[in-house]
């Protein structure tokens, strides 16, 4: 098991931006594909990005494209989701999760084993 722990969440106007980062513990971080999701209120969670175990393949949900950029860290056990231009519907409960070998990254909530406790990130208009 890994264990995962979000941050960068916050308030921020529409236009902003924030860095999210998903420090990781437990196990060997460049073993994991890594994925972002989120979970308005009264929605099911949702597929944001997600990046592959060396970081060498990304993807992205059409709502975030050009928006949104996922990366990470092996040397620091952390992946990142950098936010720009936020809009209202971005507001969520941003949650990291890992999928354990993966030879290629996932849309799947069901295909991460290990998920973070989530951020709350919160865009005014």
């Amino acid at each position: 098991q890994v264990q995962l722990v979000e941050s960068g969440g916050g308030l921020v106007q529409a236009g902003g931006s924030l860095r999210l980062s998903c420090a990781a513990s437990g196990r060997t971080f460049s073993n994991y594909a890594m994925g972002w999701f989120r979970q308005a209120p009264g929605k099911e969670r949702a597929f944001v990005s997600a990046i592959s175990r060396s970081g060498d393949s990304t993807y992205y949900a059409d709502s975030v494209k050009g928006r949104f950029t996922i990366s990470r860290d092996n040397a620091k056990n952390t992946a990142y989701l950098q936010m720009k231009s936020l809009k209202p519907e971005d507001t969520a409960v941003y949650y990291c999760a890992a999928d354990y070998g993966a030879l290629s990254v996932s849309i799947r909530l069901e295909q991460y084993e290990n998920w973070g406790q989530g951020t709350q990130v919160t865009v005014s208009s």
